[in-house]
């Protein structure tokens, strides 16, 4: 077993984590190690390319689909707009113009209803979210990543903690580490990770009460040459009681191929009574019904189911209804665990638990409360 050592662990490499390493060397932080247990960065920020294909999100390219987070809004997030424009990236408004559909009985055809757009705006970006991961990540200079790494335990150590790793082959390896951001979902770390002492049994509790954003959902994405629905009036949105998806929206990459987007609506359980092939199937079939046969064949398609994903869900996601919850406190007030443990995953985010704005939030506050508690250690 090796043995490393750094100032500073995240445990995490979504854009929590990634805003959080950025914040720190942004702050002079040189001495910080990021470790993420997939093969690639971005978390849930996931996408696909017009073939259907999983693509790494530091690869950034104009016709990316996102299964993961897709939209935010500018009015109601400052912080996560400010980051925008910070990296340079270009935002769009979420096509919206035309009618809706609507799918009630399975005995009458969809209903034809006038759409309505979001206000505030909902805004997407020119490549799909995962254009966030690939500029974050251009802007580190210092941070150790460290993907395929999986932690498994923390251990309070005098007045260090040892952080335990393990990579896909199952070899080991221990850092030392002053203090840790958790920049992955409250349950998820208290359902993975081990912490030894134990954390304050109120504050576990809290966390694994926490719903992961995601966690129980799928979400499907047909992609086409055209958004041949806008020539009949259509705004590519639809809702639907039949499903598999209740709620569709248009997802086109302007410039690019266009694609029409689906939330499955089907439980998490029922789910996986079905192959993945079945239910793509379904999707198709369905999207036939809405805007005619041409929707039932696109040139690609992708499906992510998150409750099967085992570095999202945890069983507690299995039979959750989705909502974003209200935010845990993110650290111990009291205990050994105080002032070198802080979470900063999305749904720590008071004001917006389980969105990309919250990732930016969490980030934000939890890389204060580190450096506050680095000042007040040092002699």
């Amino acid at each position: 077993m090796s043995q490393s050592s750094a100032g500073i662990a995240i445990i995490g490499g979504g854009l929590s984590g990634l805003t959080a390493a950025m914040l720190l060397e942004q702050q002079g932080v040189r001495d910080v190690v990021l470790f993420e247990a997939r093969q690639t960065l971005g978390g849930r920020i996931l996408s696909v390319d017009a073939a259907g294909a999983v693509v790494d999100a530091r690869e950034p390219a104009l016709d990316r689909f996102d299964l993961g987070p897709s939209w935010f809004w500018p009015g109601l997030q400052p912080q996560l707009d400010r980051l925008v424009d910070e990296l340079g990236l270009q935002r769009f408004a979420q096509f919206e113009d035309g009618d809706l559909l609507v799918e009630r009985t399975p005995r009458e055809a969809p209903l034809r209803m006038k759409g309505y757009a979001s206000s505030p705006p909902s805004m997407r970006l020119t490549g799909g979210t995962g254009a966030l991961i690939a500029a974050i990540r251009g802007r580190l200079d210092h941070t150790q990543l460290r993907t395929g790494q999986t932690v498994r335990r923390l251990c309070q150590v005098g007045s260090h903690i040892e952080l335990h790793s393990e990579d896909a082959s199952g070899a080991l390896t221990t850092w030392r580490v002053d203090q840790v951001l958790l920049a992955l979902p409250p349950r998820l770390a208290e359902d993975r990770i081990t912490f030894e002492p134990p954390l304050p049994g109120k504050l576990a509790s809290r966390w694994r009460a926490t719903p992961t954003w995601m966690a129980p959902h799928a979400k499907y994405v047909a992609m086409y040459d055209a958004p041949f629905w806008r020539d009949q009036g259509l705004s590519g949105s639809a809702r639907s009681a039949l499903g598999p998806m209740a709620e569709i929206h248009d997802v086109s990459m302007p410039g690019g191929h266009a694609a029409l987007f689906g939330f499955v609506g089907v439980p998490a359980r029922v789910r996986r009574t079905v192959t993945e092939a079945e239910l793509r199937a379904h999707c198709r079939a369905q999207l036939g019904r809405l805007f005619g046969e041409r929707a039932a064949t696109p040139v690609a398609d992708a499906l992510k189911d998150w409750a099967q994903d085992a570095l999202t869900a945890t069983a507690a996601d299995q039979d959750s209804g989705g909502q974003h919850g209200e935010a845990p406190p993110r650290c111990a007030d009291h205990g050994p665990w105080q002032d070198c443990l802080t979470g900063i995953g999305s749904e720590w985010s008071q004001p917006f638990p389980g969105y990309l704005a919250g990732a930016v939030d969490a980030a934000a506050l939890g890389v204060q409360a580190c450096l506050a508690a680095a000042r007040s250690a040092a002699p």
